[in-house]
C-alpha cells in the first residue's frame, strides 16, 4: 500500500486553490511561503487567524491560506482589517497586500491605522508598479523606470514605505527583500508577537510586468540585483532608507512597545459601563 505523503505546511494552504496565478519568476509564492513557515513555528492558532488583503497579485494570499479570509475592495483592506481587529480583539488580523493597494487608493487608512496603533500586522509586497492591471505606474516606482505610463522614465518621488510607517507611529518596522527569506520568516514571526500597528515591506520582484522594462527580464536577475544593493543596516534612520539601483537599505528600523488602540478602547468601554452602573 502506498502511504501519501503530506507536505508539512499543506493545513496552513487551501489545496483545491493551488496552484497558484502568480507569474514565473514572481516573489509572491515567496512571501506566502515565508508568512505560513512563521505561523507554522509559531504554532499559531488558525481558528484566531484572520488575513486580508485587497486588490492586487499578492491580494490572491488570503484565498490561497487556509484561515479566515477576506479579499477586500481595492485600497480596503486595512479598513476591513481595523473592524475585524475591534469586533474581536482576540483575533491576529494580518494584512498581505500591494505597494499600490496600501499606499494608493489605501495610503489615508494606511497612515491612520497607523496613527491609532491598530493591532493589525501588515505585510506589503512591493513590486514598484501596478502588476496585475498593465504595469502602470505607482507610488513606489523608483524615479526614470519605465513603465507602461512613463514610457520615458518615471519623474515622480516614490514613497519611502518604511520612513512612512515609522513616521505614522507604526510600533514595528522592517524591510526586505524576496531574497532574504530566512531573514523575512523570523521578522514575521516577531512581528505577529508584538502589540499594536507592525509593518514589513518586502521588495519582490516582477519580472514579467516590470523587470522586463528595466532591463530585468527574469526573476533571477531582479534577485541578482537584490543581491548585488541590499545593504542590511538595523535599527539605522528609515528617513535615510531609500531604494535606488546601487543601494537597497534593508533591515528592523522600528521595534517599540505601545499600548494598542483596541485596548485603549475597550478599555475606555469597561469605564463607561462602571460609571453607568454607578449612577
Amino acid at each position: 500500500m502506498v502511504q501519501e505523503i503530506m507536505h508539512p505546511l499543506s493545513k496552513y494552504l487551501r489545496e483545491a486553490m493551488i496552484p497558484h496565478i502568480w507569474c514565473t519568476g514572481c516573489g509572491n509564492g515567496i512571501i506566502l511561503n515565508c508568512f505560513v513557515h512563521a505561523v507554522d513555528e509559531l504554532e499559531m492558532d488558525l481558528d484566531k487567524l484572520v488575513v486580508v488583503s485587497g486588490i492586487g497579485c499578492i491580494g490572491r494570499s488570503a484565498g490561497y491560506t487556509n484561515a479566515d479570509s477576506f479579499h477586500t475592495t481595492h485600497g480596503r483592506a486595512l479598513a476591513f482589517a481595523t473592524g475585524v481587529k475591534l469586533a474581536n480583539p482576540e483575533l491576529n488580523v494580518v494584512v498581505i497586500s500591494g505597494d499600490g493597494d496600501l499606499f494608493a487608493i489605501g495610503g489615508n487608512h494606511f497612515i491612520h491605522a497607523a496613527r491609532r496603533n491598530m493591532g493589525i500586522k501588515v505585510i506589503c509586497a512591493n513590486n514598484f508598479n501596478y502588476g496585475m492591471t498593465g504595469g502602470q505606474q505607482g507610488p513606489t516606482t523608483p524615479l526614470e523606470a519605465s513603465t507602461t505610463t512613463t514610457p520615458y522614465g518615471n519623474i515622480e518621488h516614490p514613497f519611502n514605505l518604511v520612513h512612512l510607517a515609522a513616521a505614522s507611529g507604526a510600533t514595528y518596522v522592517a524591510r526586505w527583500t524576496t531574497l532574504h527569506v530566512r531573514r523575512l520568516t523570523q521578522s514575521i514571526k516577531r512581528m505577529l508577537q508584538k502589540e499594536g500597528f507592525c509593518f514589513i515591506e518586502v521588495v519582490s520582484p516582477c519580472p514579467e510586468i516590470f523587470g522586463r522594462r528595466n532591463k530585468m527580464r527574469t526573476g533571477l536577475e531582479m534577485m541578482d540585483w537584490f543581491k548585488r544593493a541590499s545593504v542590511v543596516e538595523n535599527f539605522s534612520d528609515p528617513s535615510k532608507a531609500e531604494i535606488t539601483p546601487e543601494k537597497l537599505v534593508v533591515g528592523e528600523f522600528v521595534n517599540i512597545e505601545k499600548v494598542s488602540y483596541e485596548k485603549f478602547l475597550h478599555e475606555k468601554i469597561s469605564q463607561i459601563n462602571e460609571r453607568k452602573v454607578g449612577w
